[in-house]
C-alpha cells in the first residue's frame, strides 16, 4: 500500500452468509486494495451481522432489498450515514458458482474499481 492510501472496508450481506455474500468475500480474498467481510442477517447465519460490522464498513453491499431493510430496521443508528447498496442478486446460486461470480463482478463493477477484474477482460 502506498503511503497515505486508504483501502475501503466493504461488508457483503445476504441471508445466511453461506453462498452469495461469502462468494463476494472470497472473490476479494488476497486482493490488494480492499478490506472485506461477509455476514448474514438471519439467526442461523454462518456469521451474523452486528452493529460493529456496519460501523466498521465504509460501504455495505446487500444482495436483496430485504437485507437492506432488515439492517435499517435493526441497526437504525449505524445505518443512518452508511452507504448501503442493493445488488439485486437472487438466492439462486451455489457458493462460487461461475454465474454468480460473473453477476457479482457486473453489479459490483458499477460501484467499485477493481483493477484485477479489468485485467480479466
Amino acid at each position: 500500500m502506498e503511503s497515505g492510501e486508504v483501502w475501503p472496508k466493504i461488508l457483503f450481506v445476504c441471508s445466511v452468509n453461506k453462498l452469495r455474500s461469502r462468494t463476494a468475500e472470497e472473490m476479494f480474498r488476497g486482493m490488494q486494495g480492499f478490506y472485506v467481510r461477509s455476514r448474514g442477517t438471519e439467526p442461523d447465519a454462518r456469521v451474523r451481522v452486528t452493529a460493529g460490522d456496519i460501523g466498521w464498513a465504509d460501504v455495505v453491499f446487500v444482495m436483496e432489498k430485504r437485507h437492506r431493510d432488515r439492517l435499517r430496521q435493526k441497526y437504525r443508528q449505524e445505518c443512518e450515514r452508511k452507504r448501503i447498496v442493493v445488488l439485486h442478486v437472487p438466492d439462486d446460486y451455489d457458493f462460487m458458482d461461475p454465474e454468480l461470480v460473473e453477476l457479482l463482478k457486473q453489479r459490483l463493477g458499477q460501484h467499485l474499481s477493481v483493477p484485477a477484474w479489468d485485467a480479466d477482460g
